[in-house]
C-alpha cells in the first residue's frame, strides 16, 4: 500500500465536492424533506458513501457486465435530475408524495441528487490520475460534509425562510436543469 498524499487527497476531496454540490442541493433536500416528512441523515450519508466507494472500486466492470458504458448511465442520471429540476420550477409534482417516504432518503437523494451519474463518471476519471486510497478519503471527506448539511437542513430551511427558499428553489431548479442538459448533451455529442 502506498503512503496517503495530502496533495492528492486535497485535490480528489474539492474536485468531489463541485461535482456533489451538496450546498447547491438544499433547496432540493429542504422539498424532499417537506413531501416525504423526514429525510434519515444517517442512512442517506451511508448510502452516498456505500455507492460511491462501490462504484470506484467495481464501477467499471459492474456497468461492463449489465451491458452498459458510462455515457447511457450519465444519460439516464440526467433524466432524473431533469424532471427534479422541472418539479422544482414550475412547482409540480413528478414524483409521487406516496413513492418517496421511507425511500426519500436513498432514492432520489443519495442517488442521482448527490451520488449521481456526474459523481460517478468523476470518480471513474479520478481512478486514472489518482491513488484509490487517496480517492477513498476525499470520498469520506465529503460524506461527512454531506452528513452535516442534512442532519442541519430544519435549521438551514428556518434560517433562510419561506420566500428565501422559494427563490434557492427556483434559482437552483434553472441551474439543475443546466446541470442535467449539460450532462445529456456531453454524452449523446449533440
Amino acid at each position: 500500500m502506498h503512503p496517503f498524499i495530502f496533495k492528492e487527497i486535497l485535490s480528489v476531496t474539492m474536485i468531489l465536492f463541485a461535482i456533489i454540490d451538496i450546498l447547491g442541493a438544499i433547496p432540493v433536500i429542504i422539498q424532499l424533506r417537506q413531501r416525504a416528512g423526514h429525510i434519515e441523515s444517517e442512512k442517506a450519508s451511508i448510502a452516498v458513501l456505500v455507492l460511491m466507494i462501490v462504484f470506484l472500486l467495481i464501477g467499471d466492470k459492474l456497468l461492463d457486465v449489465i451491458g452498459l458504458d458510462v455515457a447511457s448511465f450519465a444519460i439516464a442520471g440526467s433524466l432524473v435530475i431533469f424532471f427534479i429540476a422541472m418539479e422544482m420550477i414550475l412547482g409540480i409534482n413528478l414524483f409521487k408524495s406516496e413513492d418517496l417516504g421511507s425511500t426519500a432518503s436513498i432514492v432520489p437523494l443519495a442517488f442521482p441528487l448527490i451520488a449521481g451519474a456526474g459523481t460517478m463518471t468523476t470518480l471513474l476519471s479520478l481512478k486514472s490520475q489518482y491513488q484509490t486510497q487517496d480517492i477513498m478519503v476525499g470520498i469520506v471527506i465529503n460524506t461527512l460534509f454531506v452528513y452535516l448539511v442534512l442532519k442541519n437542513v430544519g435549521w438551514i430551511e428556518k434560517l433562510l425562510g419561506k420566500t428565501g427558499i422559494n427563490i434557492l428553489r427556483k434559482a437552483f431548479g434553472i441551474i439543475l436543469l443546466a446541470i442535467a442538459i449539460k450532462l445529456f448533451r456531453s454524452n449523446t455529442h449533440l
